[in-house]
């Protein structure tokens, strides 16, 4: 197993009102979301298990990107990973953040 970690931002409008929550299921080829308020000065933070190892640049990039299009700041998103693929990772973030608060 190997985890990951990146904290993002800060960013402008702290909070959006995204509520904490947990989506998804771990199992084979799928992933688990849990999104935490905390205070982070403006910032988000990743804390990703994935049992696929050589993928940071691609985990790092999805986060970035799910970061800056939500502008998301003060939560922690953890992410367990069973194999997910980069695309499902993708779609996945984002339903979490959309269902618990967040807009695009």
């Amino acid at each position: 197993m190997q985890t990951l970690t990146y904290e993002l931002g800060p960013f402008d409008n702290p909070n959006r009102g995204i509520r904490p929550g947990l989506v998804g299921v771990v199992g084979s080829g799928d992933l688990e979301i849990l999104i935490e308020a905390a205070p982070l000065d403006d910032k988000v933070r990743f804390h990703i298990s994935t049992s696929v190892h050589g993928f940071d640049d691609t985990w790092e990039a999805v986060t970035a990107n799910l970061a800056s299009r939500f502008r998301l700041a003060n939560l922690v998103i953890t992410v367990n990973d069973a194999g997910a693929t980069p695309a499902v990772v993708s779609l996945r973030l984002m339903q979490a953040v959309e269902e618990f608060g967040g807009r695009a």
